[in-house]
């Protein structure tokens, strides 16, 4: 029986995806495991593996195909002993609308990071647990129990028996593991991690009944003939928008309807910071080839900074839900970084723990893999609270939109020379603006005050950092 290979959500704000490059082609043998695609999503660009056995009869999405939407019919698989040919014909029949009946699904795993406003279905890795159903006339559907239905289909997690049985022991909820198997599915080194506290995640609360909001929005945004109507034809040119900007636009309009911002900035004398950073990189040792094995910048000092300081002032590293709040153990940093056409923030894991050198070498690979949509989901989901540096383009002081589902972002100015007042004296001192943004929801202003003030004790004090 042929099986329908489905275009995968393979990132929680996933959509629709591009289809880079077809890595096997018609007729060729593949086995669960190989490579067979490169899909571009909103995020990153990511190798697509078989879970089947078999020979690719048809290439229903020829390489190069963009907008591609999630579960649809992008290739079929001739089982062992099934005959090619006949799989082929099969999917030509299907074209881009049903799929074939005797052809079996590759089932669709929810994302343990979904949010309402997300896709409902990412693509699965345990076909052999949902055997083929052949469509059957059906009496027609009550709206609520399609409703309820759909429930239980998004809710669905895929995992390996091994690791089901390593999490009923360990007393783990799969619905909080992220999985790193194939399409996402949890396996045994998942609950491995998440024994450690890593892995874990913030499953995102139901949505509420429309009716039950005491406060309504309703946003009406002019279409697009009224905005064009208003320039003069000719006058510009349309360049569409890509799955990346589509996602960075829709989810800093949550941020900032759901969110109620407030924001503090202090100014930080990073004199000494400058100095212990010269005298750090000079005493690098070198690599073979005679190059400093690192060289720390001001971000990184900042990223730790941050770090130690939820850990200093622990009801603020936090994560808003509608049941609870959420306090983490940890300070994952995540730090924006600037991409082409957008931008991603990579998260440096239990930054608290690590030494500036590490923090920033892995800064260094993860802007680098970032900038060639190199990162894997896991490397930019999640964290508690992030950094937004802008210093590099000379601006002085700024606001950051918080990235949920944090609860805090540090948005960080350039350092300059500012005439300062000391002891009655004017003097030239070295001075970085910090502003944190803040979710008042989770984190009132004496807390965050007191969050911003040891972010800013460890700046102007980094030997603070090392204790």
């Amino acid at each position: 029986m042929a099986v329908n290979i489905l275009m995968p959500a393979l990132s929680p704000t996933m959509e629709k995806g591009n289809l880079a490059k077809w890595l096997k082609q018609e007729g060729e043998k593949v086995k669960p495991g190989d490579v067979i695609a490169e899909i571009e999503t909103d995020k990153a660009t990511m190798e697509y593996e078989a879970i089947d056995e078999g020979t690719l009869a048809k290439i229903v999405v020829p390489e190069g195909t963009q907008d591609v939407p999630i579960n649809a019919l992008i290739a079929v698989l001739a089982e062992e002993g099934e005959d090619v040919g006949a799989a082929a014909a099969a999917a030509g029949k299907a074209g881009t609308s049903k799929p074939a009946a005797s052809a079996k699904q590759v089932p669709a795993q929810p994302s343990a990071q979904r949010t309402p406003s997300q896709p409902a279905q990412t693509i699965g890795a345990a076909q052999q647990q949902s055997p083929a159903r052949v469509p059957q006339p059906a009496a027609p559907q009550r709206k609520e129990d399609a409703g309820a239905e759909r429930g239980v289909q998004a809710h669905r997690i895929f995992s390996s028996p091994l690791a089901r049985r390593l999490a009923k022991q360990a007393g783990i909820d799969l619905a909080r593991i992220q999985g790193s198997g194939p399409h996402g599915r949890i396996i045994a080194r998942d609950i491995a991690a998440a024994k450690e506290g890593r892995g874990l995640v913030t499953a995102a609360p139901a949505a509420a009944p429309a009716a039950a909001a005491p406060f309504p929005i309703a946003v009406t945004a002019p279409s697009d003939d009224k905005i064009r109507a208003l320039f003069e034809p000719g006058s510009y040119d349309v360049v569409p928008h890509d799955n990346i900007r589509r996602v960075i636009a829709r989810r800093l309009v949550e941020a900032k309807l759901t969110i109620p911002h407030f924001y503090l900035t202090l100014e930080c004398n990073i004199g000494k910071l400058l100095s212990a950073r010269e005298e750090i990189n000079a005493a690098a040792p070198k690599d073979k080839e005679g190059r400093p094995v690192y060289k720390i910048s001001v971000n990184d000092f900042v990223i730790k900074a941050l770090a130690l300081a939820l850990q200093r002032v622990p009801d603020a590293n936090v994560t808003w839900t509608e049941g609870a709040m959420l306090r983490h153990k940890h300070s994952d940093i995540g730090v924006a970084v600037s991409i082409p056409g957008g931008l991603i923030t990579p998260v440096v894991r239990h930054a608290e723990t690590k030494p500036l050198s590490i923090i920033s070498n892995e800064m260094k690979d993860f802007a680098a893999r970032a900038r060639v949509r190199r990162l894997k989901p896991e490397e930019y989901q999640g964290g508690t609270s992030a950094v937004s540096n802008l210093g590099m383009y000379g601006i002085k002081e700024f606001a950051a939109v918080i990235n949920p589902p944090h609860a805090t972002i540090l948005a960080v100015g350039a350092g300059e020379e500012r005439p300062v007042v000391r002891d009655g004296k004017i003097e030239a001192q070295w001075m970085m603006s910090t502003t944190l943004s803040t979710d008042h929801r989770a984190v009132d202003g004496a807390l965050g005050a007191q969050l911003l003030g040891a972010c800013k004790a460890l700046i102007e004090n980094p030997v603070l950092m090392v204790v």
